[in-house]
């Protein structure tokens, strides 16, 4: 009996992998010989290093490095186990939860150590990025980070601006000249699940601005900052960003990695299943368990438990999701490849008593998953 075990964290109770560690003990409880895989995976946004390097046995390092303020944090990044592809989580080093409500200020918040974590992977060797840029601080299109990174944004008398979106507005030149030449040979990958252009009515400073701080005069000094990113890019470069689904990603960083990086932009759920293999551990698969910390209408929009659906679907395997919680329009799952859901909290309890009993409340559900596997065997 082959059963691949490939679900999100359930956010603030476990990672990947301890959800998955506790699906095989309860699923081994009841069928001992049952040949359980374990594949910690995420969709891109928060999680999305701890899955990738424990699920390829990758390494993680620490870096102190400028946060979304410029005060020091540290922060993570990993290589996987291939060890030539780093995973940079751009919450990490600007990412909003750094930041306290009332000190969020995304006309300053820069990108700036996300850069220095890029800078610190390829020293470690890195020859492939893949680059989760949810969860940011930031709405200054990248260009903190390409700082870091060696370019040089100047105004029309010559000098350096400072960090943050609103000093785009006084954007002249952009001088790639001193751009760290190991970005030469690079891949980058980009996990990006949204389609919002730069600027404008759907771009970032109007979509995601006010979730960062920005007030409704921020929002338009930001707009037409990074409209003035945009004409300069195209200026330099001759790439027109504004009009490429996703370069508003992330406060405008989905710009940065497009013009600056040559990278692609995919679906974050996709960039995790292809870097675990997920396509090819689930050949010859009987059933899979999947799942995440709330299981509702939102999860047929990119995240873990549908994406490894779709791709056991093709394979013809059953699969069976496990959730913490399940919301409102759940069951709109059962048209995009899950069988069957089911919840781990069997009475009414409190957040803090169903989140200190997770591991205990995966086990036991999965004992019983494994009571129905062994009726139709």
């Amino acid at each position: 009996m082959k059963i691949i075990i490939a679900p999100d964290s359930f956010k603030e109770c476990l990672t990947a992998t301890q959800v998955a560690q506790a699906i095989a003990k309860g699923i081994q409880d009841v069928i001992p010989d049952a040949d359980c895989i374990c594949i910690p995976v995420a969709d891109g946004g928060e999680g999305t290093l701890q899955s990738l390097v424990d699920g390829t046995q990758g390494t993680f390092f620490s870096k102190t490095v400028m946060g979304p303020l410029g005060d020091p944090i540290s922060a993570s990044f990993g290589i996987l186990g291939d060890g030539i592809t780093a995973v940079i989580e751009m919450a990490q080093a600007s990412g909003i939860e750094l930041i306290k409500p009332e000190q969020r200020n995304p006309l300053v918040a820069s990108t700036y150590g996300t850069g220095e974590l890029i800078k610190a992977a390829l020293d470690e060797g890195a020859q492939k990025f893949i680059v989760a840029i949810g969860g940011s601080a930031t709405n200054d299109g990248g260009s903190g980070m390409m700082s870091a990174l060696g370019v040089r944004f100047l105004d029309e008398a010559g000098d350096e601006l400072p960090l943050g979106g609103a000093a785009l507005a006084n954007l002249h030149t952009v001088d790639c000249s001193n751009i760290d030449s190991r970005l030469i040979n690079v891949q980058f990958t980009a996990a990006c699940d949204v389609d919002n252009p730069l600027t404008g009515v759907s771009g970032a400073s109007v979509i995601f601005g006010p979730q960062k701080g920005a007030s409704p005069e921020m929002v338009r000094e930001l707009d037409l900052a990074l409209g003035q990113y945009a004409a300069v890019i195209y200026k330099t470069l001759d790439i027109e960003v504004d009009s490429i689904p996703g370069s508003g990603a992330a406060g405008g960083m989905g710009a940065a990695l497009l013009a600056f990086l040559n990278a692609t932009l995919k679906p974050g759920i996709d960039i995790v299943l292809d870097a675990v293999s997920l396509d090819e551990a689930l050949f010859r698969a009987d059933v899979v368990i999947t799942g995440e910390g709330r299981l509702d209408h939102q999860t047929v929009h990119g995240k873990t438990p549908v994406g490894v659906a779709r791709r056991a679907t093709k394979q013809g395997i059953p699969v069976i999701a496990i959730a913490g919680s399940v919301g409102y329009g759940a069951e709109e799952v059962y048209n995009h490849g899950i069988d069957a859901v089911f919840p781990v909290v069997h009475g009414a309890v409190t957040l803090s008593e169903a989140l200190d009993k997770g591991a205990e409340n995966l086990e036991r559900t999965a004992r019983s998953i494994a009571r129905i596997i062994n009726l139709k065997l």
